[in-house]
């Protein structure tokens, strides 16, 4: 089993990049989704943000108010430490629950937004960076998620720099490009994850990759 831990920065398109190594083979562990899992009505992970932040970001059905949630501990690093100490247990608990149950050729995507926040790297055979400028994050954010300028602005600043997202990553996926070249660009690294999964030497004996660094 090949253990790769994809990030990148918010409207980066690394949902993308993660759905193109999908259509590839690649199981994937998406943290975002647990994150919404482990915090879904009913379980002691929405009991705890709700002990922590108030009922307040409760919606009217009960379940957790996104949107309200992250206009608060966006705007403050202290209240998204908080926020990050309840969740981000849980999230990797279950990961490790649902790549237990890959088989040993696998190549397993751990799509992780916070990967280089929380400095996660030394828990995967490699890492790879979706990488995009930030006016085109920006862009993104504005026209086709529909947050505001300033909210998308916060959002970002929250985030890691681009530059120590690049810092970390054994590959570098270029998304200020077209569909078509993305696309390829990815069919060129699943080869190369099938044949790091297929040859352990390809990785180090601390689980890093040692091929190069950053593509």
């Amino acid at each position: 089993m090949l253990k790769v831990g994809l990030t990148g920065g918010i409207g980066a398109g690394k949902s993308e990049v993660s759905r193109l190594l999908v259509e590839h083979g690649a199981v994937l562990i998406d943290a975002d989704r647990i994150a919404r899992e482990v915090v879904a009505p009913g379980t002691p992970g929405l009991a705890a943000v709700v002990q922590a932040f108030g009922e307040e970001i409760l919606a009217a059905d009960g379940s957790l108010d996104r949107p309200r949630l992250g206009s608060i501990v966006f705007a403050d690093p202290e209240k998204l430490a908080v926020l990050n100490s309840i969740v981000h247990p849980l999230v990797g608990a279950r990961s490790r629950e649902l790549e237990s149950t890959a088989t040993e050729g696998a190549v397993v995507i751990h799509d992780v937004p916070l990967l280089t926040e929380n400095a996660l790297a030394p828990l995967y055979d490699l890492v790879i960076v979706v990488d995009a400028s930030p006016e085109t994050q920006l862009d993104r954010l504005v026209r086709l998620r529909g947050m505001t300028d300033d909210d998308a602005r916060a959002r970002m600043a929250a985030q890691a720099t681009r530059e120590q997202r690049r810092e970390i990553a054994d590959i570098v996926i270029d998304n200020d490009v077209p569909l078509d070249a993305l696309r390829k660009r990815v069919a060129e690294v699943w080869d190369d994850l099938v044949r790091r999964a297929r040859d352990p030497r390809a990785t180090s004996g601390d689980g890093r990759s040692r091929d190069g660094g950053a593509e």
